[in-house]
């Protein structure tokens, strides 16, 4: 697709030709199965102040934790007793932990377990990205968020776009599988921009895109504007698969936030990843980017099971495998 078709489908009101299209796309390019990936939201202390984001720096009526590397270690062993073969490591930007002792984690986990390890831990050198990738962690998540640089700017005031892009850039030179993405329904986000970050997405040639729709935070600069919709998102999708065709595309707890289908009609048209919440419960509240976000109180093997059902539901597989790239593989 070029730009004009994308934006074409982006604004269509009616939608099942591009949803029928992009279920074919991903039945032929990733299969049927769905990969579970054990989500560990191990801090949410972070050095940032986006504007749109519930854990921002300036937001102090976050309780703040950290849970110490022999606690992540605790989480990773009971997800993989769950079944997990792959784990997503995730917390604020906020350089709360050196890098010795991430890469002392992530050796230990690797080690023990043998399953594939994704991080987010927002920027970082290229020195310290290529001593993570050496420790074993296959994945970086770092999302660029707009392709818009002013858009980028009013939304991460103390961010720099080309930074961003430079970090993807890093990720990729020293081995990492590389995931980025968006958020759909900005403050300010037109159809025309969300084209052109699939477009980069595409010319990034990234391995994951993890994106969801905008939901506002009422302790947050953003509150009371509107959000996106679930129709426009499933459209985004839809046309990630279609123009990435082998990539990871998670069903986000976002969808699942604002519809309670949300998650079930993303596997519907496009989406073969899930993510279940394996952060100790204790943890989980204090970890909220955004309002209302579900399974907050929910056991983490409850949460497994439920999303096993959900996978079932619209007649897929639970994958067996640890879901590297289909690109490089490829």
């Amino acid at each position: 697709m070029n730009r004009d078709e994308i934006i074409e489908n982006l604004m269509t009101d009616r939608p099942a030709a591009l949803f029928g299209e992009a279920d074919r796309v991903r039945r032929l390019h990733v299969g049927n199965a769905v990969h579970l990936r054990g989500l560990i939201e191990f801090s949410n202390v972070c050095g940032r102040d986006c504007i749109y984001c519930g854990i921002r720096r300036s937001n102090h009526g976050v309780a703040r934790y950290k849970m110490s590397t022999g606690e992540i270690f605790d989480a990773a062993a009971y997800a993989v007793g769950l079944g997990f073969k792959s784990l997503v490591l995730q917390s604020g930007e906020s350089g709360q932990y050196s890098t010795d002792e991430m890469v002392a984690l992530i050796g230990r986990i690797k080690q023990a377990f043998g399953v594939a390890i994704t991080l987010s831990m927002g920027e970082k050198t290229r020195v310290e990205y290529a001593a993570l990738r050496q420790a074993g962690a296959d994945r970086y998540l770092l999302r660029f968020e707009t392709s818009c640089e002013k858009l980028f700017i009013k939304l991460k005031p103390d961010s720099v776009y080309a930074d961003r892009i430079q970090c993807l850039s890093w990720l990729r030179e020293v081995g990492f599988q590389v995931g980025s993405g968006i958020m759909v329904g900005l403050p300010g986000q037109t159809e025309e921009m969300i084209a052109d970050d699939i477009l980069l997405m595409r010319e990034l040639d990234l391995d994951m895109v993890g994106f969801g729709p905008f939901i506002p935070d009422p302790n947050t600069p953003l509150k009371g504007v509107g959000g996106g919709s679930l129709g426009l998102t499933l459209r985004t999708l839809a046309l990630i698969r279609i123009v990435m065709r082998n990539v990871h595309i998670p069903a986000t707890t976002a969808m699942g936030t604002i519809d309670p289908n949300g998650r079930q009609r993303a596997l519907e048209v496009g989406a073969n990843v899930l993510m279940p919440n394996v952060t100790p419960t204790r943890y989980r509240e204090m970890y909220q980017l955004y309002p209302n976000k579900p399974g907050l109180k929910q056991a983490p093997s409850d949460t497994f099971e439920t999303l096993r059902a959900l996978v079932h539901s619209v007649g897929r597989t639970v994958a067996t495998d640890p879901g590297h790239s289909l690109k490089r593989s490829a």
